[in-house]
């Protein structure tokens, strides 16, 4: 069978130009003023949804409203008008802010004069600190449509889980501020485990967050050294606060109410429960604060360089008395009040550089020397583990280090040998209190039960 002759140049030429005419043509004819409606899709069926063929300009303006690309280097954009906006809607965009970021350049940077972004940062500063914006927060703002000239109506952001700031636009063209506090429900969340290699690792496998597993390794290290003590096969046993906002949806978790640690078979529990100062702390089921009255150690991941004693000294280079405890640390790591107290000295001192002492009680003192700079003034009063300076060099030292003293009566001990005072002891109409507040934890606790008993996980993370 002879296969037919291919199709000329010009019958191809047809075939690719009929489609093109064709569209033109239906084009040429929707912008005639005297369009015919379109009909309607179904026999006996309204025709609501379209009512003529719109001028292929107008068409086009619906489907990509006039308005200018964001500039390159323009904050991400998380959210935007919905696909389909008609002109006339208001336009929304969200915008993660950046390291540096400040909420002018923000404004700036999105096509707002600088007298308007001038305006709406003030009016902000009302109901928020423009100057806590934080990296990956984001900003919600409003405009008209371009056909309406594209202006700011209105920017929000939510610095909390809690609450909702911002500002709108009103009647007259200026800025108004607002705040929105959202109602959020607090409900028990409890966490079990049991540790395999180590309780960090415990409470990672059980899902407890970083924040209350945090805390429930500070409750328990006046006492326990996390290092030594804990065993494979010890267990824990957590409850915590956990808030959701009106959606349901978990949006922060909160304190830590009650824990247990079971370590060799010995189990200790701690409830959390707020004095009559409006001071929190952890308690012993005897109304005992676990809280010692001075820390050790007042500086985290330090390296003890020099214990208390006689000793060489590095610079005089005889042997004297070292009337302290120096801990080697990086220059600028945070120093800690060892106890609550009074600032009594806070300045050079000699030898000791830039030196701080407070005043624990009437038996007690402690004092912190060669900071590089100091955080209190004195006369102050300090609470326990807030930072009072930073670790330096000044005065006498080779290196940058903290010289920690614990002060007896007037006469300098060993930090490290020193039998230091118990903490708050929950006396009287305090002690009546605590019990009741204990009862009512142990009855809620009582009826929360956790994903998985301690038996339970340690058959998981034994397979």
């Amino acid at each position: 069978v002879t296969p037919p002759p291919p199709p000329s140049n010009w019958l191809r030429l047809a075939r690719l130009a009929l489609p093109a005419l064709a569209f033109g043509a239906i084009l040429w004819a929707a912008d005639r003023p005297d369009a015919p409606a379109v009909a309607p899709m179904g026999a006996g069926e309204p025709a609501l949804a379209v009512a003529a063929v719109a001028p292929a300009s107008e068409a086009l303006a619906v489907l990509a409203p006039d308005r200018p690309a964001p500039p390159d280097d323009e904050a991400v954009v998380v959210a935007d008008a919905a696909p389909g906006t008609m002109v006339g809607d208001p336009l929304r965009r969200s915008v993660a802010v950046r390291r540096g970021d400040t909420l002018m350049d923000i404004l700036l940077r999105i096509g707002l004069p600088r007298a308007e972004a001038h305006e709406a940062v003030s009016t902000l500063a009302s109901v928020f600190d423009p100057r806590a914006l934080r990296p990956g927060q984001e900003i919600t703002f409003t405009f008209a449509s371009a056909g309406e000239g594209g202006g700011l109506v209105a920017a929000a952001l939510s610095p909390s889980a809690a609450r909702d700031v911002g500002v709108t636009r009103g009647g007259d063209g200026k800025f108004n501020a607002f705040k929105l506090d959202k109602t959020l429900t607090r409900e028990l969340a409890r966490g079990v485990g049991v540790v395999r290699t180590s309780l960090f690792e415990a409470g990672q496998a059980a899902g407890l967050p970083i924040g209350v597993l945090s805390e429930l390794i500070r409750a328990f290290s006046f006492d326990v050294d996390f290092q030594r003590e804990v065993q494979p096969g010890d267990a824990f046993d957590v409850v915590y606060e956990r808030f959701r906002d009106e959606e349901g949806k978990p949006v922060r978790d909160g304190a830590v109410v009650f824990a247990a640690l079971t370590l060799s078979g010995k189990t200790q529990r701690l409830w959390r429960h707020v004095g009559r100062d409006g001071f929190a702390d952890f308690y012993n089921d005897k109304g005992e604060s676990v809280r010692k009255a001075l820390l050790k150690t007042p500086i985290d991941g330090a390296k003890l360089t020099s214990r208390f004693g006689s000793r060489m000294h590095p610079i005089l280079g005889y042997t004297a008395k070292h009337k302290g405890a120096d801990f080697g640390a990086a220059a600028g790591t945070p120093i800690q009040a060892a106890g609550d107290g009074t600032v009594e000295i806070a300045g050079w001192q000699g030898g000791y550089g830039n030196y701080v002492r407070l005043r624990h009680n009437a038996e007690f003192a402690t004092a912190y020397g060669h900071m590089s700079r100091i955080a209190v003034k004195p006369g102050t009063r300090v609470r326990q583990g807030q930072v009072i300076g930073f670790v330096g060099a000044t005065g006498m030292a080779t290196g940058p280090h903290l010289h920690y003293e614990v002060i007896r009566r007037g006469a300098q001990v060993n930090p490290m040998g020193v039998q230091l005072p118990s903490g708050r002891r929950l006396e009287g109409g305090e002690l009546i209190e605590f019990r009741q507040a204990r009862a009512r934890a142990d009855a809620s606790i009582a009826a929360l039960e956790p994903d998985a008993k301690p038996a339970q996980l340690a058959e998981k993370t034994s397979r």
